[in-house]
Order: structure tokens, then sequence, then C-alpha cells
């Protein structure tokens, strides 16, 4: 039995790293349908044999008849515009398919196999604007074959929307970094496009995509973030099968986007406010605790779990009153907040909280900090009477898993591994074990205390 698939793939790229684009130049070939039709030989009946002397005559059983098997395709042959998100579809009557086969110069086309071996579909929506033959043999009783041929033509859309990922081509992110996937128009069939994103992971992960609409990059955003942290040292790769997906009535993507990076080692912050001081967490273990000095009252530093952006050596600050380069400046929210060098704070760092919303370490602190981070790093910000904003910076860890999960449109999780991705009833999962702030993020971390 054989189901083979051919030729080529199409990437698209990653908003910040290279991604990857190739197209085939092999065109459709055209196939001719080809039945294989049932033949037998004409015999004798019963009154036309004459038994031999003395020997018993036998009453003849005449044999039963056999169903010549039967082989559709959809879309059907000579089709001009079909619908890709509607994939292909091979059905077999009188038999059981036992081979089916399809050739394009556009991505590849994989799919399986259900009913008891009568039902072939494909797994993913076919490219836009693309050409495919389908060919698929059927095998009935008695040894019968039929074998069946479809060629056609996807349809060309009149919108299309584009994905673009914000990961970088093998690049190392923290533990905490969600996959954000920016999409050009609004999309409107959110479960249509979630069914098309996949995930696979070096080691075992459960997570969930989450719709923010609008969001501050784009139209639309997704992201898939972990239950808990990812662990570290996960390389974890995406494909979003998005070519032929509709998005939106008569909206359709039209790339396949792919990329792929890293985990690096687990770094987590813990910043209080209130106590003024900061933990760092490298690898699950404290590594150091240092004084700190946050937001002054009335520009108080916002509560909430975090992740590092971005950081520059130096950062030209401005605000009312003053304007300042700042060394080992590493970001945190999108309105400004970071994690800095203030050498003209130290005398109050640990005692008294004097900045604008930032948090000031000592220039050798902050030069230990901003060679250790890298983006999607945990920060964690407590003790502060001002709540945290959402989307202001990656704040996806505000939510705790029963909220994230209401952001699916499938309202399904996610397992993660080598083998790829599929979603999965939440109920049916394990429950985590993970702990809060090294493992997770602390529930309810975005209030204000």
């Amino acid at each position: 039995m054989r189901f083979t698939t051919t030729i080529g793939r199409r990437r698209g790229d990653g908003a910040a790293g290279r991604g990857l684009r190739r197209k085939a130049g092999t065109a459709a070939v055209m196939a001719v349908a080809l039945l294989t039709a049932a033949c037998s030989g004409s015999g004798h009946s019963p009154s036309q044999v004459r038994p031999a002397a003395n020997a018993k005559t036998r009453a003849a059983t005449p044999s039963a008849a056999v169903a010549v098997p039967q082989v559709k395709i959809s879309p059907a042959n000579g089709a001009a515009d079909a619908d890709p998100s509607a994939g292909i579809t091979v059905t077999a009557t009188s038999g059981t398919l036992k081979n089916v086969t399809v050739r394009t110069s556009g991505d590849a086309v994989s799919g399986g196999l259900s009913q008891g071996g009568t039902v072939w579909r494909s797994q993913w929506a076919l490219d836009v604007s693309q050409a495919y033959t389908v060919t698929a043999t059927a095998s009935g009783t008695g040894g019968r074959t039929v074998t069946a041929t479809s060629t056609f033509r996807t349809l060309t859309p009149s919108r299309t929307f584009q994905t673009q990922i914000l990961e970088g081509y093998n690049q190392t992110y923290g533990v905490g970094m969600p996959i954000i996937l920016y999409f050009s128009q609004p999309i409107t069939d959110k479960a249509a496009v979630e069914r098309a994103l996949q995930v696979t992971t070096s080691k075992p992960v459960v997570g969930a995509w989450y719709w923010d609409e609008p969001c501050n990059m784009a139209a639309t955003c997704a992201y898939f973030r972990p239950r808990d942290y990812w662990p570290a040292g996960t390389t974890v790769s995406f494909t979003g099968h998005l070519d032929g997906v509709q998005g939106a009535p008569g909206m359709y993507g039209y790339h396949t986007l792919t990329q792929t990076f890293d985990i690096g080692p687990s770094l987590v912050a813990i910043g209080n406010t209130a106590t003024h001081r900061t933990q760092i967490y490298y690898n699950g273990k404290l590594r150091y605790d240092w004084p700190i000095s946050s937001g002054r009252p009335g520009d108080d530093t916002p509560n909430g779990s975090y992740l590092t952006i971005e950081k520059a050596n130096p950062v030209q600050m401005t605000g009312p009153g003053y304007s300042i380069s700042v060394p080992w400046s590493v970001r945190f929210t999108f309105s400004g907040d970071y994690y800095h060098d203030a050498y003209w704070s130290v005398g109050e760092q640990g005692f008294q909280n004097v900045s604008h919303g930032c948090v000031n370490l000592s220039p050798a602190d902050a030069e230990t900090y901003y060679n250790l981070a890298v983006p999607g790093d945990p920060i964690t910000i407590m003790g502060s009477p001002r709540a945290g904003s959402w989307d202001n910076g990656w704040t996806e860890w505000f939510l705790s898993w029963p909220q994230y999960l209401r952001g699916s449109a499938l309202h399904e999780a996610v397992q993660a591994g080598p083998d790829g991705s599929t979603f999965v009833t939440p109920s049916t999962l394990p429950a985590s074990t993970a702990t809060a702030p090294l493992q997770t993020a602390p529930a309810n971390n975005s209030a204000a205390r």
C-alpha cells in the first residue's frame, strides 16, 4: 500500500530573521483516468454438461457477482477555480484505496486514510493559483483494481492576507517567549487559521494559541504560549500552513511560513517595589540578590509578569525635565520601563523608590544582567500599587492557563513534540506540576497591591 505526495515546498520569511521560501519548477503533469475493467470467460450451464456413466450428478452453484471498485476525486478533473481551503478528498466504493499520489510544483501535499481505508484527505489547505494532478488506485475483491486521475487548478483570490513571525531564524530566546504572529488583515475565521498552525519541539510541551485584536503591531495577532515556561534548551520549529486558508470570506493566505529558533537557559528576575530588591535566578537557582530603586509615587513601576523585549547600551531616555544616555538597559514594557544602570541613584537603591518607572540598578549589577539577558526572559514586578496594562509589552504571562485557553478560537490545548503538534481537549491533560515564579508565572501577577 503506497500513499505518496510530491513536489516542492514554498516557505515564507520571518519578520525578524531569514525565513525559507522556494518554489519548485516542476509543472503539474496531465494524466488520463484509467479504469481496469473486470473480464470473465463464458462457461457452460449445468444443462449443457453430460454426466459421466455411473457418476453422481452434482448441482452447480453460480459464482457470486464481484463488484468493481469505484474512485471519486474532489476537486473534479478539469476544475479551474477549486477552493484551496477544501483540500483534496479521494473516496473509494466497493473497495479500498491502495495508492494516492499528488503532483504539484507548489507545497508538497500530505494526507491520510480514514473510514477503513476508503477515504483519503489532504492534511492542509492547497496553495492558491496552483495546478494539481491526483492519481488514486483502489482494489476490490478478487484483485480487481481501478485507477482514476483528476487534474485541476485552485482559484486565484482577489484578496489575500500575509503573516509574519517575530522570531528570527536560529536566534535564542528566554523561557517565557511566545511565538508571535502578525496578520496583515483582520482574521474572522480564526479557527480555520489556528488549525493550520503547527509547532514542533525537541522536548514535549503543552501550550495554546491566543488571539489578540487589535494588537500593537498588526490588524490581528496570534500568540502561542506554553502552559508553563519552556524547558531550557528546547528547539522550536513553527510551520504555518497558511497558503490556501480562508481567513475571512473571500480572503486567503498565499504563502507557507516557517521558522526555527532556540530557547536558552532559564533567566528569571523578580523585582519587588516594596522591599527595594530584585532576585535573579539562573537555571532555577538564585544567583544574585540586588538592591533596586523602582518608580517613585505617581510613576510607580507597574506589577506584572513581563518579558524582556530588547536591550541596548546605551539608550537615550527622555521625559519631563530629563534627557540622559543610560548604559546597560534591558527593556520590558513598550511604554519604556527598563532594568538599567542608574549610577545617579545608587545611594537610594535598596531604600527608596526614586525612578520615573524603571528599575534602577548599580552599574556593575546592570552590566551583569544585561550580559545575561535575551528577549523573552521573564521579569515579574510585584509589590506595586499600580496594576500592569495588557499589551504594554509581551504580557501573555499576565493570564492564567484557564484564561489563556479562552483566547483560543478552538478552545483547545496544543501538545507539541518532536513529531509535531496536535490539538487536545484541555481536561484530558495531566495537571501541571510547575511552581511559580521559576517554572511559571505567579497567579494574578498584574493586579495592583
